[in-house]
């Protein structure tokens, strides 16, 4: 079986679903980050609104470098979550030359881990099972048109 995950993401934790073939395994990477807080007012606000935006960033990319070591050998990525995190952290995972192992990426909200697991394991199933109607359809037309030329040879 491939290498299949789920990956439901925000800016305080990731959920990551492993299928398996008899059974799922589920990890959670907390980011350990402090909610981002942004402020209005004078230069003063700016230069420490400035200092905490750079330290947000700087820790968000240390754990999208977490996550992805941790999926790095998947060969089928889907990407889940509420927000901004999981649009981000495609960008991250295209910038590591990994963007052709993204299957898609689905607007959700938390869930228990079961229910992700279940909806990640029904996405697979559900685009193997296009992937397969897909194919016989075009090896019909492909042996129809073998057929029809060796009527016609």
């Amino acid at each position: 079986m491939k290498n299949i995950v789920g990956l439901w993401i925000d800016h305080r934790k990731a959920v990551i679903v492993s299928l398996g073939e008899k059974k799922d395994e589920i990890r959670e990477i907390p980011s350990d980050m402090e909610k981002h807080i942004r402020f209005s007012g004078g230069a003063q606000v700016a230069s420490a609104e400035d200092q905490r935006d750079r330290r947000f960033t700087g820790h968000l990319d240390k754990y999208y470098d977490k996550v992805i070591s941790m999926i790095r050998d998947a060969d089928s990525i889907l990407i889940l979550g509420p927000g901004e995190a999981k649009g981000e952290f495609e960008k991250r995972l295209r910038a590591e030359s990994l963007g052709a192992r993204i299957v898609g990426i689905v607007t959700m909200d938390k869930m228990p881990y079961d229910q992700l697991a279940a909806k990640v394991r029904e996405h697979f199933l559900n685009s193997t099972e296009k992937i397969q109607k897909s194919n016989k359809h075009k090896n019909f037309l492909t042996d129809s048109k073998l057929k029809i030329k060796g009527e016609n040879l």
